[in-house]
């Protein structure tokens, strides 16, 4: 009782409070370490633990207790499965947090202080969610931050080097050392750099974005086709950034006016991953672009692209036949070049001559001859397929038709023995045949040599752990689509969720294809000069799916959700 008369109770606050109530500290400590911490400027959470008044552990529990607020071990906790980007490190080094989950707009925020309404607020702003409190062990919360990085600046001076290395040629080394020898300084930035790497390759992103502005610097990564902000380092690295991945690449580091590509590797012991690189300039410094490679997606299979067993059999059947053309379509990222080297995979046996040309390429396959455009060496497209054509070829692969003499020696070729696969940048598969028509490829040529057209998209997958059941309207569900006879209660549509195992409720993405063979009467269509609309209607009648019906069909699945089909098809 004399304690409390010293100190009274009454003028202690918050976390103080909750350890005077539970016999944890006596009120004239609680009132000593808050004058430290706001001495030290710093929280008064970190002022007991430093004293040794009261242990981390204990101040969980209590804090837990009083407020009816659940207690996480961080120590049982995978940190590659905590969301990443939702709340910027700077902010969460500021209030000591970290993100533990996400499910729909709440976001389950892990703390040792829950009295701090402050940091709700700010994370509330920053990310239109409602934040809800974890509390966690202040020292393994600290111990956490550290590692995870709490901001982007301090990674660049404490990142500590892995096992892993940049894969260069000899004339590369030389310029390192030089690079070294000049500029000691840069270890920190190709540490910064192995790290997004590394993290991009762990979070399952297909692109990094190095995007310099006027007053800051951001790194953005596209995980299952979708942009997340992941960093945001010192606007002062971008040059010194810009020219490591350049030397690593082979570009000309002095040449800052035109774009450049290039490709680097990334050897982890006996594993080694590329990478294709893309610089652009823009009004504050380039931009950068790293695509990640990954060989084993063309080793995936068939089956694991999202095919319907009906889909399947027809490319199957083509890709069988011993000469024709088959064209694979889409926008940039849909991916037409995992589609083409799945079946060039199928195909690569040690009795079968493969060459490829492409604009890089992007997997190496052993056993095809790949061959890498170089235009300013006079190798084009044409060019290397008029070679390909005196190297005893069974199967060509073109990466793209561009140009009328790309596509008149494909089309030769196709008429001629050989199967020739290419793509082009078409909306859906019947437009293709217009496209070429419009590139002056007669249509008798058309007709006589496409067997197959297969046009494509990614979408979306559905996390498996939280995806919901969902209830549309009927008739937005026509409207959509669907059918009558469709709507018939067999199957019920799903929503996206989120948890703390995927990104807003998707994880991964499954293909959506439209798989058009060229039959007689589309055939005669195309001779008749007949438009897109045309042999839409007659492929219809053949029983071919649109994209939009195909991505219905994935909603029916429960594979995806009719969200995201409308937003990458069209009706």
């Amino acid at each position: 009782m004399d304690t409390l008369a010293e100190a009274p109770q009454s003028t202690l606050t918050g976390v103080a409070r909750v350890l005077v109530n539970a016999g944890k500290l006596n009120a004239r400590t609680a009132e000593e370490l808050a004058k430290t911490a706001q001495d030290k400027r710093i929280s008064f959470i970190s002022a007991v633990i430093a004293a040794g008044a009261v242990s981390a552990s204990d101040l969980a529990h209590a804090l837990s207790h009083a407020f009816s607020l659940p207690l996480v071990d961080l120590n049982a906790i995978d940190l590659q499965r905590l969301p990443r980007g939702v709340v910027d490190n700077k902010l969460a080094a500021q209030y000591q947090v970290v993100v533990l989950g996400k499910r729909g707009s709440r976001l389950f925020v892990g703390g040792a202080d829950p009295t701090n309404q402050e940091a709700l607020e700010r994370i509330k702003f920053a990310t239109q969610l409602t934040p809800e409190w974890i509390i966690v062990e202040h020292d393994k919360l600290t111990k956490l931050l550290e590692t995870m990085g709490t901001s982007a600046a301090e990674a660049l001076e404490s990142i500590a080097g892995g096992d892993f290395e940049f894969d260069v040629s000899e004339e590369d080394a030389t310029q390192e050392a030089a690079d070294v020898s000049t500029d000691v300084e840069d270890a920190p930035v190709v540490r910064f750099l192995q790290k997004m790497l590394i993290d991009a390759i762990n979070m399952r992103a297909s692109d990094l974005h190095f995007e310099p502005y006027e007053y800051n610097y951001r790194v953005r990564f596209r995980i299952d086709g979708e942009l997340r902000e992941i960093a945001q380092p010192p606007i002062a690295i971008k040059d010194k950034l810009a020219s490591r991945i350049k030397v690593i690449s082979k570009l000309d580091i002095a040449e800052k006016r035109v774009p450049q590509d290039g490709r680097m590797k990334l050897k982890f012991g006996s594993k080694a991953i590329d990478f294709r690189v893309s610089t652009l300039p823009t009004l504050f410094g380039e931009k950068i672009v790293i695509r990640i490679l990954d060989p084993s997606s063309a080793k995936l299979g068939i089956d694991a692209l999202g095919y319907e067993k009906e889909e399947k059999e027809r490319l199957l059947r083509a890709i069988e036949r011993p000469y024709g053309m088959i064209l694979v379509t889409g926008p940039t990222g849909s991916g037409k070049t995992v589609s083409l080297y799945t079946c060039l995979n199928l195909l690569n046996k040690p009795g079968v001559n493969i060459s490829t040309v492409e604009d890089p390429a992007e997997i190496n396959l052993p056993g095809i001859n790949q061959v890498n455009v170089n235009d300013k060496a006079g190798l084009t497209f044409a060019a290397a397929l008029k070679a390909f054509l005196r190297q005893d070829p069974d199967i060509i692969m073109v990466g793209e038709i561009r140009d009328l003499e790309t596509a008149d020696i494909a089309i030769k070729a196709a008429q001629t023995g050989h199967l020739v696969m290419s793509t082009l940048h078409t909306n859906d598969a019947p437009t293709t045949l217009t496209r070429l028509r419009n590139m002056g490829v007669a249509p008798f040529n058309i007709a006589s040599s496409v067997i197959l057209i297969t046009a494509q998209r990614l979408a979306r997958r559905l996390c498996e752990n939280c995806k919901t059941p969902a209830v549309y309207p009927r008739e937005a569900l026509l409207r959509a689509g669907f059918k009558e006879e469709d709507l018939d209660g067999s199957w019920k549509p799903y929503r996206a969720v989120g948890c703390s195992s995927c990104n807003n409720g998707y994880k991964g993405r499954v293909g959506i294809y439209q798989v058009m063979p060229i039959s007689e009467e589309i055939q005669r269509i195309i001779l008749a000069d007949g438009s897109a609309m045309d042999i839409a209607a007659q492929a219809q009648k053949e029983g071919v799916r649109d994209l939009r019906q195909a991505g219905l069909h994935k909603v029916k699945l429960g594979v995806t959700s009719l969200e995201e089909v409308i937003s990458v098809t069209n009706e």
